[in-house]
C-alpha cells in the first residue's frame, strides 16, 4: 500500500500538465493496476490486478476525501 501516495502524486503531476478531470480516476486505477502487477505481485497477475484496483481506488478516494476536508476547514 506504499504505492497509494505515489499514485496520488503522479495523478496530481499529470493534472498540472492538463489532464482532463474526467480522466483522473481512470489514470489512478491504471497506475494502481500497473503498480500492483509490476511491483507488488510480479509473479501473480490476478493478485496484482486486484491489489492494483484497491490501490488505485484508494488513491482516488484519498485525494477527494482530503479535498473535502480542506474545503470544510476553509469554510469554518
Amino acid at each position: 500500500m506504499v504505492l497509494i501516495p505515489v499514485i496520488v502524486g503522479l495523478v496530481d503531476a499529470l493534472k498540472g500538465y492538463g489532464l482532463p478531470k474526467k480522466w483522473w480516476p481512470v489514470v489512478s486505477v491504471l497506475l494502481g493496476v500497473g503498480g500492483g502487477v509490476v511491483y507488488v505481485y510480479p509473479g501473480d497477475w490476478v493478485s496484482g490486478v486486484l491489489s492494483g484496483l484497491v490501490m488505485g481506488l484508494s488513491a482516488g478516494g484519498l485525494y477527494s476525501g482530503g479535498k473535502v476536508v480542506a474545503r470544510n476547514v476553509e469554510v469554518e
